[in-house]
């Protein structure tokens, strides 16, 4: 039987899953309502690291500050058209994606 992982070996495991995916690949899961916002004031890896261990206070304190939360539809609209390259990570069923361009609206 092994440990839990602490929240580095976490990290460094979505780390290794975490790719750039561009917004038109996105499409599915955008129309399932499981894509969820990271604003590119937070570390992506953190974020989804809450998220996998279930941090309900934390996660629930960046929705209110709008730091996470779901994509608008004038931001899906805005990368559609540009068809933005993100960073996203999977921690089934949710999607999590950051835009790092500087182009990020919310």
């Amino acid at each position: 039987m092994s440990s839990p992982e602490s929240p580095e070996q976490l990290k460094a495991k979505l780390n290794l899953e975490t790719s750039r995916i561009h917004w038109h690949e996105l499409q599915t899961y955008y129309a399932r309502g499981q894509v969820v916002r990271v604003s590119a004031e937070l570390d992506l890896l953190t974020v989804a690291a809450e998220l996998a261990a279930d941090n309900k206070a934390r996660f629930e304190g960046w929705m209110a500050s709008g730091l996470v939360g779901e994509v608008s539809a004038d931001l899906a609209r805005a990368w559609y058209d540009r068809n933005a390259e993100l960073w996203a990570v999977v921690i089934a069923p949710w999607v999590l994606v950051q835009d790092r361009s500087g182009n990020a609206l919310h």
